[in-house]
């Protein structure tokens, strides 16, 4: 038998990686945490609908191309096989509710959580994406027949019923908050959903080997957090919390509505991490505890691309967007990031880093960049304390 599952940070050689597909992504029918109003690709509310298969087409050649180069470095890349179902666009239920159509699995990093040899299935609190872990299913049972090490666990399913959200969140959002208002919900953490049960997306973590950082957001309520929380202390692991700015320039992006913290809080070699100055973190503790053991954060350069589609699932789309800290590492020296992001590239290539540019604008538009669209599955290296000079109460 042969060790598989083992990937404790974001940053060690990655050895092997799993890739999403875009086939079967839709604009989400509406649902009670987030309603898709795409008038500009001829989805107004209530309507939904597939994603063209032009742009399916598009996203797979380039997705290929990535796919190369990351063989080209000596990286193993197991493709997901999407179900019938999702490809079908068929309607999807529990005893509680019906969704009419599912969202996708093109972002294999959004539901399931790898740390160590642990496989860790998240709580969503989405209808659209309830029963995608499935598309991921079949390759993590090829990996437990392959590798005795490996521990396949999920979080306790959630229900999803009307309880779990904040009643006429997306209408209130969009139509009766101010802009103080939003931002005064932002800093206590209040989005759409309730807390009635726990619920939580992977893509919220950042792994720094035994230290775990992961917001509180639009998709991760505060018993989510403590759910992993507790399963961290059973496993000898440290969750921390960490909340993020959104700025007042009006210039600039809002984050009323934070989503996974990719594009917030990058790891890319020890001792440093970059950071999205727009959205900078406020978590005093965070910085004491990344001072205290001799870490650097830099804020990262600004994105130089506009992304242009109608069709898309988030914002950031006809505007310059913070996905350009979106990146996938293949070691601590290299680091493959989008290729329009010119900035970005320079600075890294000052700090250091071997730059890899991929070309992935046709992607983006169904969620995410490369960061999203990847689940690192080996990366060499063990469980490593990257932050013994812990801060009391963090």
């Amino acid at each position: 038998m042969s060790t598989i599952v083992n990937s404790w940070t974001e940053w060690q050689p990655l050895e092997r990686v799993l890739v999403g597909r875009p086939e079967g992504t839709n604009h989400p029918a509406p649902e009670p945490m987030w309603n898709y109003h795409r008038p500009e690709a001829g989805h107004p509310l209530p309507n939904y609908g597939p994603f063209p298969d032009e742009m399916v087409d598009k996203a797979n050649e380039q997705m290929e191309d990535f796919i190369e180069v990351l063989e080209g470095e000596g990286v193993t890349v197991d493709r997901i096989e999407i179900q019938d179902f999702m490809e079908d666009r068929d309607p999807v239920s529990t005893p509680d509710w019906t969704q009419l159509n599912s969202y996708g699995a093109n972002n294999v990093r959004d539901m399931t959580m790898i740390h160590g040899n642990f496989i860790i299935e998240c709580a969503s609190g989405r209808r659209s994406r309830y029963w995608e872990f499935l598309n991921l299913r079949d390759v993590f049972e090829e990996y437990f027949e392959e590798d005795d090490g490996m521990v396949h666990i999920a979080a306790p399913k959630p229900r999803l019923t009307d309880e779990s959200y904040v009643e006429n969140y997306d209408h209130k959002f969009r139509n009766e908050w101010s802009d103080d208002e939003k931002r005064e919900r932002h800093f206590e953490a209040r989005y759409s959903l309730t807390e009635h049960e726990p619920l939580w997306d992977a893509a919220d973590a950042m792994r720094f080997g035994k230290d775990i950082f992961h917001q509180v957001s639009a998709v991760t309520n505060w018993k989510g957090f403590k759910w992993l929380k507790q399963l961290g202390e059973a496993l000898d692991l440290r969750f921390h919390h960490v909340q993020f700015d959104s700025p007042t320039d009006p210039d600039k992006v809002d984050n009323f509505r934070p989503w996974h913290t990719d594009v917030d809080l990058v790891p890319l070699r020890e001792g440093l991490a970059m950071y999205n100055p727009d959205w900078s973190p406020i978590t005093d503790e965070l910085w004491e505890l990344f001072e205290a053991n001799d870490w650097e954060l830099v804020p990262a350069a600004r994105p130089s691309h506009v992304y242009e589609s109608e069709y898309r699932i988030f914002g950031g789309y006809g505007e310059k967007s913070w996905i350009s800290m979106n990146t996938l590492s293949l070691g601590p020296e290299t680091v493959c990031v989008e290729a329009h992001e010119t900035e970005y590239i320079k600075q890294l290539a000052d700090l250091g880093f071997d730059v890899i540019e991929i070309p992935y604008d046709h992607v983006i538009p169904f969620g995410g960049a490369l960061h999203c669209t990847t689940l690192d599955v080996t990366r060499k290296g063990g469980k490593e304390d990257y932050f013994p000079n812990q801060i009391d109460g963090y």
